[in-house]
Order: C-alpha cells, then sequence, then structure tokens
C-alpha cells in the first residue's frame, strides 16, 4: 500500500485532481500539494493508531512515516499555507471537508485570518467562524478596514462587535456604524472610506507632496476627489491629468466632472451598471447633501456582480441561499425543501389533470407517448423566456411601461416557435398512427402550450418584481409546473374534444 493508494484518502485525493483540472494552474496546484499533505497527516495519524500495518505500506511511505513526526507534518503545511495569498487559501478551505477544513484552518497564520474570513463564501465562514472564541474573532478582525468589517458583520456574534465597536477611533467606529446600517443592496454597502481628497484652490505640486506622504496609496486610485471645506464634492483629479499638467496649475484649473456620481441609499445594481457602462475603475458616493461620503471601486463591483449572479443561478433551482457544498444532511434538507415542496404538490396537481382524462387516454394509447413531448417543449420555452425576462430585470430593461410590449413579443415569438414545431409533430404523429385528426391536435396543443408558456415567462418575474420578490427565485419549479399541467389539460382536453 503506497500513499498515493491510502483507502481513507481516496476521496481527497480525487477531489484534489478535480481541482487542479478545473481551476488556473497555481491554485490548482496549491490545493493538489495541500490535499497530499492532509493525506500524509491521515496516513501518518493511522499508523500511530496501529490501524495500518508495516506490511501494507511500500519502503519509500514506511520510511517517510518513520522520519515524519505530527508536529513536522504540520509544520511543513504551515509553510505550504504561509505561502499562499489569502484568497487562495479561502478557495482551498472552501473545498476541503469540514474536518480537513478545519484542521488547515487552524494552521493558517493569526493576521491572515480576517483577510480569509472576509474572501471565503458565506457558508464556509459560518464554519470557521463557530471554531473560534470571541478573542480569536476580535483578534481577526479588529485590523480590518471598516467596510471589511461591515461586509462580515451578518456572521459575527453580537458581543464580537460590540469588542470591535468600542475598539475602535471613533472616525472609524461612525465609519462602521455608518456601513452597517446600509442593506447589501444599496451603494453604501459597496463603498470603501479611503477616498483621497484635495481643496481646489492649491497647486498641483501641492497635490504631488500630499500624496507622497502616504507610504501606500489606496487600491484602485485612478483619481482623487475635489471638495470644498464642507466636504461638498466639486469634481474629480485624475491621475493621468495630474501627471501632465503643469505643477504650478491650480487644481480647480484642471479637475474634472466626474462621469457618475453615486448616492449612497441607490440600487447597488445600478452602480453596477454605471460601471459597465463607462469602463470605472472608481465612483464618488454622495449623501443626500452631495457631501462626499466614500467611493465604490471596481473590485467591489466585481465582487457584488459574482455574488448575485450566484444567487441567481441558485434562486432558479428554488435553492434558497448559498450552501457549503459540505454542509451537513440537515442543513441542505432545510435549504431545500420548501421549492421541493411545491414541485411535489405541482406534479400532484399535473397527475390530477391527466386523472380527468383517463377515459380518453384508454381509448386513445397514443396520447400517452405523445404528452411528455407537449409538456417538455413548453417547459423548455417557458424556461427561455423566463430567463430572458430575469436577465433583463436584472439589467434595469424591464420597467412597467415596456412590460406589455416584451409579453407581446414573446407572445409572437412562442407563435412562430408553436406553428413551425407543431407542424412538424403534427406530421410525425400522423406519420406514426395514421391519424389525421390526431396530427392537428398535436400541432394545436404545442402552439397553444408555448403560448401559455410565454405568457407564464413574462407574467411570473414581473408579478415577483412588483411583490418585491426576488423574480428569480424558483421561477423555474414556477414555469414547469405550469407548462406541465397546462401542456396535459390542453393536449388531453383537445383530444377529448376532436378524437374520441
Amino acid at each position: 500500500m503506497s500513499l498515493d493508494t491510502a483507502t481513507p484518502s481516496e476521496t481527497l485525493a480525487a477531489r484534489a485532481a478535480s481541482v487542479a483540472a478545473d481551476t488556473p494552474d497555481r491554485i490548482g496546484n496549491a490545493f493538489a500539494d495541500i490535499a497530499t499533505l492532509l493525506q500524509r497527516q491521515r496516513l501518518l495519524d493511522q499508523y500511530a493508531a496501529g490501524e495500518v500495518r508495516d506490511d501494507d505500506l511500500d519502503e519509500t511511505t514506511l520510511s517517510m512515516l518513520h522520519s515524519l513526526t505530527r508536529e513536522k507534518a504540520s509544520a511543513e503545511m504551515r509553510e505550504h499555507l504561509d505561502r499562499l495569498h489569502p484568497a487562495d487559501i479561502a478557495y482551498i478551505l472552501e473545498a476541503l471537508p469540514p474536518d480537513d477544513r478545519l484542521y488547515v484552518w487552524d494552521l493558517v497564520r493569526a493576521d491572515h485570518d480576517g483577510e480569509i474570513l472576509v474572501e471565503v463564501s458565506d457558508a464556509v465562514r459560518e464554519s470557521l467562524i463557530s471554531s473560534m472564541n470571541t478573542k480569536e474573532l476580535v483578534a481577526a478582525t479588529e485590523s480590518l478596514p471598516t467596510d471589511e468589517i461591515a461586509d462580515i458583520a451578518h456572521d459575527l456574534p453580537q458581543e464580537v462587535i460590540d469588542d470591535l465597536i468600542h475598539g475602535l477611533p471613533a472616525e472609524e467606529r461612525e465609519e462602521l456604524r455608518a456601513a452597517m446600517s446600509f442593506d447589501e443592496d444599496m451603494v453604501g454597502a459597496l463603498m470603501d472610506f479611503e477616498e483621497i481628497q484635495v481643496r481646489p484652490n492649491v497647486t498641483l505640486e501641492t497635490v504631488f507632496r500630499y500624496l507622497r506622504r502616504f507610504e501606500q496609496l489606496p487600491t484602485q486610485t485612478d483619481q482623487v476627489f475635489v471638495v470644498d471645506k464642507g466636504e461638498t464634492l466639486l469634481g474629480v483629479l485624475p491621475i493621468n491629468v495630474l501627471l501632465v499638467n503643469d505643477e504650478s496649475k491650480l487644481v480647480s484649473d484642471v479637475m474634472q466632472s466626474p462621469l457618475i456620481v453615486l448616492r449612497q441609499h441607490e440600487n447597488a445594481r445600478d452602480a453596477a451598471h454605471a460601471f459597465e457602462r463607462y469602463d470605472l475603475v472608481s465612483a464618488p458616493v454622495v449623501d443626500t447633501n452631495d457631501k462626499l461620503v466614500g467611493r465604490v471601486t471596481v473590485d467591489e463591483i466585481l465582487d457584488f456582480i459574482k455574488a448575485r449572479a450566484e444567487d441567481e443561478v441558485l434562486a432558479h433551482a428554488g435553492i434558497q441561499e448559498e450552501e457549503d457544498v459540505f454542509s451537513s444532511v440537515w442543513t441542505s434538507f432545510k435549504n431545500r425543501w420548501a421549492w421541493l415542496a411545491i414541485n411535489m404538490v405541482t406534479a400532484f396537481i399535473a397527475s390530477r389533470v391527466i386523472g380527468l382524462f383517463e377515459h380518453t387516454i384508454a381509448a386513445l394509447v397514443a396520447l400517452a407517448t405523445l404528452m411528455p413531448i407537449v409538456a417538455g417543449i413548453g417547459g423548455n420555452t417557458g424556461n427561455q423566456t423566463i430567463t430572458m425576462i430575469v436577465r433583463s430585470i436584472a439589467l434595469g430593461q424591464v420597467s412597467p411601461r415596456n412590460a406589455r410590449q416584451l409579453l407581446k413579443k414573446e407572445l409572437l415569438v412562442s407563435l412562430v416557435n408553436g406553428v413551425v414545431w407543431g407542424s412538424v409533430m403534427g406530421v410525425l404523429a400522423f406519420l406514426l398512427y395514421k391519424d389525421v385528426k390526431l396530427g392537428v391536435v398535436m400541432t394545436l396543443a404545442m402552439i397553444l402550450n408555448m403560448l401559455l408558456a410565454a405568457l407564464m415567462g413574462v407574467l411570473i418575474p414581473v408579478i415577483r418584481l412588483r411583490m418585491g420578490k426576488d423574480p428569480a427565485l424558483g421561477s423555474s419549479v414556477l414555469i414547469t409546473s405550469m407548462t406541465d399541467s397546462g401542456g396535459f389539460f390542453i393536449f388531453l382536453g383537445l383530444a377529448t374534444i376532436f378524437l374520441v
């Protein structure tokens, strides 16, 4: 038995190979190294406990185990982790089962804990935080910028938040409270407080001297913000403009109007659209009095877009929130049961619709073989429509003013598709069963069910949006139930009228 084939580690080794194949070389190789060290650690523990004997091992593995101690193995793991960026460690932790995750987490340098907690997913962050005491959590988070503390505050125990607020300087304490007051879909939740301010009546030489006083400029600094004594935003001074102009010029002579000014209670999606439209690196954030209160940078926008995209994928499948892939069966059940229950009810309704037409199916068995086609094509049509509408809602392209126009367009598209593919299936039904009426029923059923699918594909997300609900949540479940029940009812109803 060799190290590479140790039975207890086969799953982890396979996981490492999968991650290495699906990720860039650097992070994939890092995960493979950590997986190998974990595998070696596990084999060492089994050997020490007598679960693995000398006869089970080849000479190379046996020699390695004789020269290795648990402390040495942990030190080697720690050295590997120290060379990794916190974001890479976060990725590795997300890819590890709970026991291995906590073992690796205990070996991470304490001064990286806060950055890693910011980087990991919400579900994994909860598992890491639950393994730490109050003192460890305060130490991990107190060195973070206030906007990053606010990002993870919802996962921290209240006593940790209280200790953090008490230990911060007065200015940072107010910043933290301000950041925590915003909903996660507001611009204020994305902004940071590291903006650089200058006055309009100073020279560019003075600005240069001021910037040189910083040990390091805030990340994504492509412009400084021009404000008056009351910190009202007057304009921006791009760094490229600062560099190419004469140092004797005043800031007011070269400053520019900002491409976009964000308000702290504005919807974060609008900010994301602005960054995409104008190719921004940063943008100022003001309050209702036009006072500069912070800035939003492109890295925060990218994180927001990524998080929203992941949420929409989960919501489309009826999963209520992000889930740790290694979470317990009970946790996963609680996260998924609601929409499954709804799906079960709708499936039961569809079955009862079929039950209403048992005599029709019994009289013409061919109907049983054709029913799934009508329902399946309708479901696919509905999912295409609902995907387009949800995406358009996310981009801010759907409003009550144009909803009727979108509905008309989707109905026309479905009508054309229904006529084309309904005719194809009608001809095939006629060729298979030599029944002209059956072919006509098949064609009409597909046209009507695809129109129903388009109608529901527009109405479901629009109605949920007007109700203040996530238009993507459970959309695929709802549209499938509609097209299944509706398709069965339409097809079997037409068959009852024309064929029986």
